[in-house]
């Protein structure tokens, strides 16, 4: 199997697809459609259903589905499907299947949440998922600074389906030890900390970067992208500072609004409705109208 147009694919904007929910608490398709879309016009051209942006971890598995499902369906080819998958083995394992069912290229492994996680077992746990799916591309996603690049190493040795690296590990020196060790050339490495840490970790080897921030603003972060892709750190930054703020609103407290900024600046432009799920919860009313600032200062 040829991996080379999966690995080119994550070289990107890795865009994380919030989950936007009716009144009634259900996912609300007919808005989720919307924001699809709203993305793949904008220039997007690989999507993650099921991340954390999309609330992974407050859906059901029958949610988890028709949110793969409905992702494959409305991108029609016109981009790159990667399914966040998680929790047990099975689960994941199912996840993956499914995804592959349903049309998806590639599967991001979420990071275990398990509170006991040695490294040989975090090797087990995504060998048991990307064996379980040879022909799709198989993407871990790495929150852990105790795990060592040879661990990803030997993962790849024995499952060669595995092709690049979520890395959000907030140190962008620990990020170049660990692409070196487990083989810079062999990995597509996007950075997994969104905007705000793309320049540094493009600076010691990724290609892509995740973003919450590009529902929002698609333009903005694929202008990031440009800048980066051709050396221009002094234009990535001056992207880096418009956006800094939202941003770091969104990482205050461990990262407690994450989802919640994103949803109240999709809110100010009438895209969806504001409302998360818990544990997150919608922002105090005080709070929203900086929110709201932030994004009439940008071209969306």
């Amino acid at each position: 199997m040829d991996l080379t147009p999966l690995k080119a694919a994550l070289a990107d904007v890795v865009a994380i697809p919030v989950t936007p929910f009716a009144e009634d608490g259900t996912i609300d398709t007919a808005a989720h459609r919307a924001l699809l879309r709203r993305l793949l016009d904008g220039g997007v051209r690989i999507l993650t259903p099921n991340g954390n942006t999309g609330e992974f971890y407050a859906l059901t598995p029958d949610e988890r589905r028709a949110v793969t499902e409905l992702t494959v369906e409305e991108t029609g080819g016109r981009a790159t499907v990667l399914v966040g998958v998680g929790h047990d083995v099975p689960t994941a394992v199912a996840a993956a299947r499914h995804a592959r069912d349903s049309g998806a290229e590639m599967v991001m492994v979420h990071q275990p949440v398990h509170p006991y996680v040695s490294q040989d077992g975090w090797i087990d746990y995504h060998r048991a998922i990307a064996e379980a799916v040879p022909g799709l591309g198989v993407v871990p996603y790495i929150r852990n600074p105790l795990l060592g690049g040879e661990a990803l190493a030997e993962l790849a040795d024995s499952c060669p389906n595995v092709i690049g690296v979520k890395y959000a590990v907030p140190d962008a020196a620990r990020f170049g030890a660990f692409a070196r060790d487990a083989g810079l050339e062999r990995f597509v490495w996007v950075a997994g900390l969104a905007e705000l840490y793309a320049p540094s970790y493009f600076a010691t080897g990724a290609t892509g970067f995740t973003s919450g921030l590009v529902n929002v603003a698609p333009g903005v972060s694929l202008a990031m992208l440009e800048a980066l892709r051709a050396g221009d750190y002094a234009a990535a930054m001056k992207v880096w500072e418009q956006i800094r703020r939202f941003e770091e609103l969104r990482a205050d407290r461990q990262s407690a609004d994450n989802v919640t900024v994103v949803k109240e600046a999709l809110a100010s432009l009438g895209l969806c409705r504001r409302d998360v799920r818990a544990p997150s919860r919608v922002l105090p009313e005080e709070r929203r109208a900086e929110v709201a600032d932030q994004v009439a200062g940008w071209s969306v």
